[in-house]
């Protein structure tokens, strides 16, 4: 039985169908957008360093400035979206990310562009977590698993557009046009959340959510942040995200190019392989974890293992450059990473009653960003300070893995424990309700 399962039966449960489909996938091109304009860096960042005439440790500055951004603004998201509703909330993160798109193509400073990645990732922070929401408003509780995977496949979905399509109109027509261009997609996805997206079907609607002040708002966050589970879902999510959302965010294609003496083109289809790799993965995980509940955490901490043991592997091959081979390994188990990261939400959504689920899940998508944050940070000051040295840059990777090991393995047993409490309680309370 999953998490999920015993509130298949409430009253109002949404009753899916094209037509929950039809809204669900308005909410997910939203998302779809806002990762291929995420992403966009990750493709330009030689480009940007020539563009802008900085070194790694500003570069990195554009990743970090958006994350950070996109991290604070989590648990803020969570509540707008329970006070002012998906379509609303959504339809101010499209105009955000869009604008900061457009900024970014125009920009003709490090500064302004440096804004325009704030001003992005403020917008793309409000889309993940209205998506989330606008799947358990559309879909029934059971099928609540299966659309978060999904849409994480989206998101991914446009991290493929990113590698493939932006980074050829990148330098077939040049960065302003590029730029410009790709945020056309932005206005389109405005137009289809205007026209076409509603919070929830008819005779779903949710109860009146009350103004309670501040005070109200600290004890949603002090509540979620209590149980055990929501900490270790922040923790898995910390753990296994950041290493291949460093590496396709930013440094991915200069570790390549630069480090491995890859062509531009080369380092392309690998970062591609990547996102190819976290899409059938995901798929793979998202059944696992549907079968067997208890799969959670060796998958977590075998993916840890996995990308830990080959980055090592990369890092410490005595040759000037990695095998071709090793190099394809390395970015099949990258992309385990996002799947991974997804189960995250898995140990918070059990933990914490409908009504903190919104900030729950804003407290554990923090997470990921956080650990990215950091490493980006710290692996721009590494090459600056070693004269381009990846091997040591890239071993800030094992630290954030042994920090984010040890708070996993400190909250298991408490999450465990927790977990099976209000699973017996959930059952002998679906067992007292009338027919």
């Amino acid at each position: 039985m999953s998490a999920t399962s015993a509130h298949t039966t409430l009253p109002g449960d949404p009753p899916g169908g094209r037509r929950a489909v039809a809204v669900w996938s308005i909410g997910v091109s939203v998302y779809f957008v806002a990762v291929i304009f995420r992403t966009s860096l990750g493709v330009a960042g030689l480009d940007a360093a020539e563009r802008f005439h900085v070194n790694a440790s500003a570069l990195s500055t554009f990743s970090i400035l958006q994350l950070l951004v996109y991290a604070g603004m989590q648990i803020p998201v969570g509540l707008l979206v329970d006070r002012l509703g998906t379509k609303k909330v959504l339809t101010i993160g499209v105009v955000l990310f869009t604008a900061g798109q457009l900024g970014f193509a125009f920009s003709p400073s490090y500064g302004t562009a440096l804004a325009s990645r704030a001003l992005l990732g403020c917008g793309d922070a409000m889309t993940f977590i209205s998506v989330l929401r606008l799947g358990t408003r559309w879909f029934p509780a059971r099928r609540g698993p299966l659309v978060a995977q999904l849409a994480g496949l989206a998101g991914m979905a446009g991290n493929l557009v990113s590698t493939l399509v932006l980074a050829r109109l990148l330098h077939g027509v040049g960065w302003t046009p590029a730029f410009a261009g790709s945020a056309v997609a932005g206005a389109v996805v405005l137009v289809l959340v205007l026209l076409f997206l509603k919070d929830h079907p008819e005779g779903c609607e949710p109860e009146p959510f009350p103004h309670r002040g501040a005070a109200y708002v600290r004890r949603q966050i002090a509540a979620s942040w209590r149980e055990p589970g929501t900490r270790l879902g922040l923790w898995v999510h910390f753990t296994t995200q950041f290493p291949a959302m460093v590496f396709l965010l930013l440094w991915g294609l200069p570790f390549l190019v630069r480090a491995q003496g890859l062509s531009r083109a080369t380092a392309g289809e690998l970062l591609t392989l990547v996102v190819l790799s976290n899409m059938v993965i995901g798929l793979v995980y998202g059944q696992v974890v549907a079968r067997h509940h208890a799969a959670r955490l060796p998958l977590a901490l075998g993916t840890v293992a996995a990308t830990a043991v080959m980055w090592a592997a990369t890092l410490a091959c005595p040759a000037d450059h990695a095998p071709m081979w090793l190099l394809l390994v390395l970015c099949v188990v990258l992309g385990a990473c996002g799947p991974a990261s997804m189960l995250g939400f898995d140990f918070a959504r059990p933990a914490n009653p409908p009504e903190r689920q919104g900030t729950a899940s804003g407290i554990t998508n923090m997470g990921g960003f956080v650990a990215s944050m950091t490493t980006l940070f710290a692996i721009g000051v590494l090459l600056d300070a070693t004269g381009d040295d990846y091997t040591i840059a890239f071993s800030a990777v094992f630290v954030l893995q042994a920090l984010g090991v040890s708070q996993i393995l400190r909250l298991r047993g408490r999450a465990a424990r927790r977990e099976r409490e209000r699973l017996v309680a959930s059952r002998v309370e679906t067992v007292h309700v009338p027919a």
